[in-house]
């Protein structure tokens, strides 16, 4: 089901810590703390453009919303409430820190209508964290979502990979652990390198070197495939376009459509993997939904191009009748659909035929 939703941010507001990578300002183009009206305009906005039927919360992003004093808090939870009312949002949802939970709180943001708690666990590598002076542990990560599940609250993680002393395995590490806490959301975040930071003086000399983009996108379409995989929704991977993230990243792997980056690694990773069943040289039809087409096919047909320098002779065709995410394959005459978790459905039908 399509989700959607109204954002204010806080950028920095409550956080005691400068982390390495963190320059909020350029992430969200917000550089001022917004008041009641400000979170009341956003609110009017969606009332008027969120498309009729589609499930919408009202959202704090930005800094560390569980860390900001309690009277700013309270104004802020205090305007969304005519809208909740309206059931023009299902709830609030807002990001903290992990080290900033506690049961009091959670129960404070309960009776005001937050459903969902994010947490930036980041790494669940201690002395990662410690290197980009996160200010937490991984101890911490799991006790507050501990009480957030205790508090029948939604919860969300953040992680991010490419962080200044972290590697690929680590990164794996670290999902491992994030997925055995049963989060009902995740985000994933390469990191990049922003002005103004410790990570870009690491970078200026030398010490640092982020990944490049093919790189980590072959790291996170495995970690959102592992993800969805055991039932967690993945609801943002790669950062938000902005025109002031355009304009003043200096380096990492930044990409205005990275999630969709990744959704075409995994597919022609299952793609692969299908053609291999099927004797060489014959002739597949790969079926897609009409919505993921330019996701199978790749930036300038790139998966195509791919299978056929490995010997797949292969056509890529639009078809309503394959959901979202999967894929059926015509040769001779069968028709099998692939679903994301592999399984495989045989059905009789004609010939395939690739023009």
């Amino acid at each position: 089901m399509r989700h959607a939703n109204a954002a204010v941010f806080v950028p920095h507001n409550g956080c005691p810590h400068r982390c390495s990578f963190c320059n909020q300002n350029t992430i969200s183009g917000c550089a001022a703390q917004p008041g009641a009206e400000d979170v009341r305009a956003a609110a009017r906005r969606a009332e008027e453009t969120l498309p009729p039927g589609v499930p919408a919360e009202f959202a704090f992003f930005g800094g560390s919303f569980t860390a900001i004093g309690r009277a700013y808090m309270t104004e802020l939870l205090d305007a969304v409430q005519p809208w909740l009312r309206k059931g023009v949002f299902t709830g609030i949802r807002c990001s903290t820190r992990p080290d900033c939970v506690d049961a009091e709180l959670l129960s404070f943001l309960k009776e005001r209508g937050v459903k969902a708690v994010e947490l930036g666990a980041q790494s669940m590598d201690d002395a990662v964290l410690a290197k980009n002076g996160r200010g937490h542990t991984a101890a911490d990560v799991e006790r507050a979502s501990r009480l957030i599940r205790e508090a029948g609250l939604s919860l969300g993680l953040q992680m991010m990979t490419g962080l200044p002393g972290d590697t690929a395995a680590g990164a794996w590490e670290t999902a491992r652990r994030l997925a055995a806490l049963s989060p009902d959301t995740m985000r994933i975040y390469p990191a990049i390198v922003l002005p103004g930071t410790a990570m870009a003086a690491w970078y200026r000399e030398g010490s640092y070197r982020p990944m490049e983009l093919d790189e980590a996108v072959g790291l996170c379409a495995g970690l959102l495939d592992f993800f969805e995989q055991r039932g967690v929704r993945v609801i943002r991977v790669g950062l938000h376009s902005s025109p002031e993230l355009e304009r003043e990243r200096l380096a990492g792997p930044y990409h205005p459509a990275f999630r969709e980056l990744c959704l075409s690694r995994l597919f022609l990773r299952r793609m692969e993997e299908a053609a291999s069943r099927f004797p060489a040289g014959a002739a597949l039809a790969f079926l897609v939904c009409p919505r993921d087409l330019s996701a199978v096919l790749g930036q300038k047909r790139a998966n195509l191009e791919a299978l056929r320098r490995d010997g797949v002779n292969a056509c890529v065709r639009p078809d309503e009748s394959v959901p979202r995410g999967a894929f059926a394959v015509r040769a001779g005459e069968d028709r099998v659909l692939f679903s994301p978790g592999g399984r495989m459905d045989v059905q009789k039908e004609g010939p395939a035929v690739c023009d």
